[in-house]
């Protein structure tokens, strides 16, 4: 697929995505777009195109069931949820018994479809901020031009595209998967944080979008080992060895 194919079949997955209601009805619309099909044969562009933009669409749909191959998915703190196929709600996520442990391939690709998932929802949020900032007046200017400001959404833009590179750079293996999930974690998190002061009071009510945003990053944090959770467990894979294994060959 080239670069032009490429940008066209962003074009209509983020029209779907923004047009289509989210759960049952987006999935069947993106199967019906052959998004089955891009996952079985081109996984490394499906994953990263289709999570990314439903993070910054704001939509959902249960794609990690497709990806994983269960809608049992292990959770923060030794928990297990399941992920409805049927339920239109946001991220309609629900504690269940434990489930059946999956395998290491297929933790490793939820972990990067859920990695790029939160970057998405990170760069939605700091969109929602950058705007308001450039909106928003206080002293006959915009709020953007008060220092502050302009670090928050700094900050906020270099973790996100930080933790963009070790998602692109994340093979296929179990400790990659895992500290870019951990990455993208930690920048939707900051992000969540940061925005929130940007928009201020703005941000915290129900007519403004961020609150959505915010809780979709909680839930996906927590999905398939949370942020603070895989960086301890990257530590401990890392002591076991005995040494940093090369993740990266530049």
């Amino acid at each position: 697929m080239d670069a032009e194919e490429l940008n066209l079949l962003s074009q209509t997955l983020a029209k779907t995505m923004a047009a289509t209601p989210s759960g049952p009805v987006l999935c069947s619309a993106l199967n019906e777009l052959g998004w089955r099909e891009m996952l079985a044969e081109t996984p490394d562009v499906a994953v990263p195109l289709v999570f990314r933009l439903l993070g910054e669409t704001g939509a959902h749909a249960p794609l990690l069931a497709d990806v994983t191959g269960t809608g049992t998915l292990p959770y923060a703190g030794g928990s297990w949820v399941s992920w409805s196929r049927e339920d239109a709600e946001i991220l309609p996520v629900r504690r269940t018994e434990a489930g059946t442990p999956l395998s290491p391939e297929a933790l490793a690709a939820g972990r990067r479809a859920a990695g790029w998932w939160l970057l998405g929802t990170g760069r939605a949020m700091l969109e929602l901020a950058r705007a308001h900032a450039l909106d928003r007046q206080q002293f006959g200017k915009p709020i953007a031009s008060f220092q502050a400001v302009r670090h928050k959404l700094a900050e906020t833009f270099v973790a996100l595209d930080g933790a963009s590179a070790v998602l692109s750079a994340a093979g296929t293996g179990e400790l990659p998967a895992l500290l870019a999930k951990a990455a993208a974690g930690r920048a939707a998190l900051l992000a969540s944080r940061h925005c929130q002061q940007v928009l201020a009071g703005i941000g915290f009510t129900s007519e403004h979008s961020l609150h959505i945003h915010v809780k979709r990053v909680l839930v996906l944090d927590g999905l398939l080992g949370s942020t603070r959770e895989l960086t301890a467990e990257a530590g401990r894979l890392v002591i076991d060895s005995g040494a940093a294994p090369r993740l990266i060959d530049l």
